[in-house]
């Protein structure tokens, strides 16, 4: 039994849901030297659920390495990622993380009165020998249509950064939400359902 995972994420969504299941995590993330931002880019074509997968489990790789040059005590690794998809839609499948306020409004209005998917994909290292366990949760996120000057507001509130689809659900951009099919909490950015079967699968103690 473990009392404590390794969080390979900067995300605070995900920490909060962590202690939300009475998990115990230590945060295990990439020193100044380590570029991480680029395993983020998707290759041309790339579709959604290959590129979660891939970007997981890319940064599973990278944290068992980080692990290994710290030379800290074992506990298994929990790394994720989340995208939001508009299929068929002209840019591609794949819709980032806003890189300006420009951005960050033709992603909104590319999402506005349409229905998207979010898609997190979790992977857990259950010990150094053995390949990462690694699942996606996939779910159907319903816009409002949305004015300019909604958008504008929005993208003044500041929250669009730094998540993908130019959103977060959990805070100002939930009222933009009539519906969703799915996990509340894979939107999130770590669906809790399969994050604990994933937890019992490694044997990790709750508080």
């Amino acid at each position: 039994m473990h009392s404590f995972i390794y969080l390979a994420s900067q995300s605070p969504r995900r920490q909060e849901l962590l202690k939300q299941i009475g998990i115990r995590f230590e945060m295990l993330i990439p020193d100044p030297q380590e570029d991480s931002e680029s395993i983020e880019n998707p290759i041309p074509n790339e579709k959604a659920r290959i590129y979660v997968e891939r970007v997981t489990l890319a940064k599973s790789k990278a944290a068992l390495e980080r692990w290994r040059k710290a030379k800290l005590p074992w506990a298994p690794i929990l790394c994720a990622d989340t995208t939001v998809s508009l299929p068929n839609s002209p840019d591609g499948e794949i819709l980032g993380k806003p890189s300006n306020p420009q951005d960050a409004a033709r992603i909104l209005s590319m999402l506005s009165g349409k229905t998207h998917e979010v898609l997190t994909a979790i992977a857990m290292t259950i010990d150094p020998l053995s390949a990462p366990q690694c699942v996606v949760q996939i779910s159907q996120v319903r816009f409002a249509e949305l004015s300019r000057e909604q958008i504008q507001a929005y993208i003044d509130s500041g929250e669009p950064f730094g998540k993908a689809g130019a959103y977060g659900i959990q805070g100002i951009g939930g009222t933009f939400i009539p519906a969703i099919e799915g996990s509340y909490s894979g939107i999130m950015g770590l669906p809790i359902y399969e994050a604990g079967q994933l937890l019992d699968l490694a044997k990790v103690t709750r508080i």
